[in-house]
């Protein structure tokens, strides 16, 4: 698990850095079938991230790859999710917050998770021991070994909170989210804490905030980093429809609404 851990972290920091050539320069964006963005950014990582992740010999699911029909993902009993630019919206925006997204999942539970934001170059992960650890690098180059020597252990607020924290989208608020924050203001004072991209996952996990509830669609590759990511710190990503974790490689790689809390 290390080595692929090893191989995790240097593909997002080298993705980032192929993100971050295209950011500074004028941004030309498609739009996909589905009618989400893409840039040369999304195009870019997802090629450094496939580089990097076909040495473990683990198939890989990826935003930007043709995916593959179940019959063939079916009996995989480990696989790569990547989002190689989770937030192309934000990135588009120009505000950050977007980050690289890869996760390497195993029957279906999320074990291994990186996170890396390049503008910020913060760096969250899992380790062995199934903890989660956060560092912000002063420089792209730190080498692997540096960085799990001196990275921290985030853990979420366990004390109950005079404020209850809830994370939201920097693109939208719908109404079931407003809804359930609603419930929430009956008992409690609410903040609401907006963030884009796969953060929000972080947000949590790191005790910033206390709540994610997740009212819209997303697709695996945006979320099985951050329930790695949660899952170590002690943090529950539950499916709405069945009260579990939510799974991955489905047949169906659209994820149902699901709720991040302690």
């Amino acid at each position: 698990m290390k080595q692929n851990l090893i191989i995790a972290i240097q593909a997002s920091i080298e993705a980032g850095k192929a993100i971050l050539e295209v950011y500074s320069k004028p941004i030309e964006v498609e739009i996909k079938g589905d009618d989400s963005p893409l840039t040369q950014a999304d195009k870019n990582a997802n090629d450094i991230i496939n580089g990097y992740l076909k040495s473990t010999s683990i198939p890989i699911i990826s935003e930007e790859n043709k995916q593959l029909d179940y019959s063939e993902r079916k009996d995989w009993k480990q696989c790569w999710i990547v989002d190689p630019l989770d937030g192309t919206k934000e990135f588009i925006k120009r505000n950050g917050e977007f980050t690289v997204n890869i996760a390497l999942v195993e029957n279906g539970n999320p074990l291994l998770g990186v996170i890396y934001v390049p503008v910020s170059k913060d760096l969250y992960f899992t380790s062995e021991d199934a903890k989660a650890f956060k560092i912000t690098l002063e420089n792209e180059d730190a080498s692997v070994e540096f960085i799990l020597e001196n990275a921290s252990e985030i853990k979420p607020e366990t004390t109950t909170p005079s404020v209850v924290k809830i994370v939201g989208s920097r693109s939208h608020l719908n109404d079931d989210t407003k809804n359930f924050i609603s419930e929430i203001e009956k008992k409690n004072s609410v903040e609401i804490v907006s963030k884009g991209s796969s953060l929000k996952f972080c947000l949590v996990a790191e005790g910033r905030a206390n709540i994610y509830p997740r009212y819209a669609p997303t697709m695996e590759w945006d979320t099985a980093a951050g329930q790695a990511i949660c899952q170590a710190a002690g943090v529950k990503v539950i499916n709405n429809e069945d009260q579990k974790p939510l799974r991955y490689n489905k047949e169906n790689l659209l994820n149902p609404y699901f709720l991040v809390s302690i």
